[in-house]
């Protein structure tokens, strides 16, 4: 079995990998440039976004701060303004429609980025793949041209041996450099969409702190507005120590 699988890996050799590594790449440099068209078309001076829409709704002003979020093209507006479509109903609907409208904005973002993330931890694997096939190759030539060759001419098979390892390691480097952009561009949209997410939470905030209606849990207890107060019930105490 083993004998078998070397004369696979000797006859395909390590060419294929070679392919298989540029076709990735240029999967993920694709990837790239998509998820950064994404990113820059969200961009928006989010401060004073938020400064304006405090001085609305601070205002009272609900058909201003709706068409000040609709300018926005921040993902933060959007799930602002899925909150604000709820104003009326009270902060439960307005927290649901926040949460639901955050959840789809976070999906829309991290599309595609796993594919980043799955280039930048498998591209050296995929590079190491082929520089196993290139040394098996290799050592595999050397013996069977050690048996065929003079004494004097298999002095010579370990510059071959190195040559032929040297190009087989090629792999293994472009593994490497189809993988160390993958990784960084990963991270650096996932801080991206860490404040893109950050900014919808901040915005929704905004809108709760200024939400009049109350909602049925934050709604005072009935029972409790029946019972009689502490200082409602000193005047009753004394009345009746003067009837005493």
């Amino acid at each position: 079995m083993v004998e078998s699988f070397k004369n696979v890996m000797v006859q395909s050799g390590a060419l294929w990998v070679l392919w298989l590594l540029i076709g990735i790449s240029v999967l993920s440099v694709g990837v790239m440039i998509d998820r950064a068209l994404v990113f820059v078309r969200l961009r928006d001076d989010v401060p004073a976004l938020v400064q304006e829409l405090n001085r609305l709704l601070g205002a009272g002003d609900l058909e201003s701060a709706a068409k000040r979020l609709a300018r926005s093209p921040s993902a933060g507006a959007l799930v602002a303004r899925a909150g604000l479509a709820q104003w009326d109903k009270g902060a439960r609907s307005v927290k649901g429609a926040l949460a639901a409208a955050s959840g789809l904005q976070k999906a829309r973002l991290e599309k595609r980025l796993s594919i980043l993330g799955t280039v930048g931890n498998n591209a050296p694997f995929v590079g190491l793949l082929g520089t196993v096939i290139g040394v098996v190759g290799a050592f595999s030539e050397l013996g069977r041209g050690a048996g065929s060759l003079p004494a004097s001419a298999t002095q010579l098979a370990p510059e071959r041996v190195m040559s032929t390892i040297s190009e087989a390691l090629v792999a293994t480097a472009v593994g490497l450099i189809v993988a160390i952009p993958a990784v960084a561009v990963f991270n650096y949209f996932q801080g991206l969409l860490a404040t893109a997410l950050d900014d919808a939470d901040t915005l929704g905030h905004v809108l709760l702190t200024h939400l009049s209606a109350p909602d049925d849990e934050d709604a005072p207890d009935p029972v409790a507005a029946r019972r009689p107060s502490a200082k409602a019930q000193q005047p009753q105490a004394a009345a009746a120590n003067g009837v005493a």
